[in-house]
């Protein structure tokens, strides 16, 4: 079995816990995956009820963020709405 990380392991990916552990406002990243149906209202709501941003993210990556279409249009919202964080990890890579 080969280990190592993908070469192109999409950035949503290779940064998930720091991304689940310092995203800070949720929100208006929910609204935005409504808007471009990436989440329905149902799990809209769902994630919104959770009492934790820790816990709606881990919820959008068990979930929505499975697909490669869902990471590119996350990753275009994260880039609006933690453009700080989102150049800070990328630096990293």
């Amino acid at each position: 079995l080969d280990f190592t990380p993908s070469p192109h392991k999409h950035f949503v990916d290779k940064h998930r816990v720091e991304l689940t552990k310092r995203v800070s406002n949720i929100a208006p990243i929910l609204d935005e995956l409504l808007d471009n149906e990436v989440i329905d209202q149902e799990t809209y709501t769902r994630i919104r009820a959770l009492s934790t941003t820790q816990d709606k993210m881990r919820e959008l990556y068990i979930g929505p963020l499975q697909a490669a279409a869902c990471k590119k249009i996350f990753y275009d919202i994260l880039l609006k709405n933690e453009k700080f964080l989102v150049k800070e990890l990328s630096e990293k890579d």
